[in-house]
């Protein structure tokens, strides 16, 4: 336990819950995580056709892809192993990575405690036929989810290659989240 964790646990009053004090805790890390990380959340993405940006199933929520977009545009282009390096798919990926972190706190009402565990995380990689490195492109979301929101951000994952995506897009993610009711 962090000696922060501690102090407020022996300062608590009485009529306080433990549960409401370490959920504190964890949101106040997500935002100084985000804060530390220079890293702005917008108010997330807007579906682009007949589609909903998040299905809620009871505590799952289904987020549908996103790509390296700020303001509804592509900030990047291309195919890896074509024109794009493994290290600008990673940083890419980690774009996307961003948005999917501004969509679950739009949803989530800017309420952290909410957010149980980013379960499970599926990257499509549009790259060459004799490109291989799909895994560490998609390390780029993963490893941000892990830096931001610690254990609760450790998900299952694919990482699959494509011939070709949406609006010229090196990749899209969707993510799959578990909340609290």
């Amino acid at each position: 336990m962090r000696e922060r964790e501690i102090s407020i646990l022996r300062q608590n009053k009485e009529g306080v819950r433990w549960e409401d004090i370490f959920l504190s805790v964890k949101k106040m890390d997500v935002e100084k995580k985000l804060k530390e990380l220079k890293i702005e959340l917008s108010a997330g993405p807007s579906p682009m056709a007949n589609y909903v940006s998040v299905q809620k199933a009871g505590t799952l929520w289904f987020f549908s892809g996103a790509g390296p977009l700020k303001d509804g545009k592509a900030t990047v282009t291309g195919r890896l192993g074509e024109n794009l390096t493994t290290e600008q798919g990673y940083a890419a990926a980690r774009e996307a990575g961003i948005v999917l972190l501004a969509s679950l706190k739009r949803e989530l009402n800017g309420d952290w405690e909410r957010l149980e565990q980013i379960v499970k995380v599926q990257g499509f990689v549009s790259s060459t036929n004799d490109y291989y490195e799909q895994p560490k492109v998609i390390n780029g979301v993963s490893d941000l989810f892990v830096e931001v929101l610690g254990e609760r951000g450790r998900h299952a994952r694919t990482a699959l290659g494509t011939n070709v995506l949406p609006f010229e897009l090196p990749l899209e993610v969707e993510m799959i989240v578990k909340v609290r009711e």
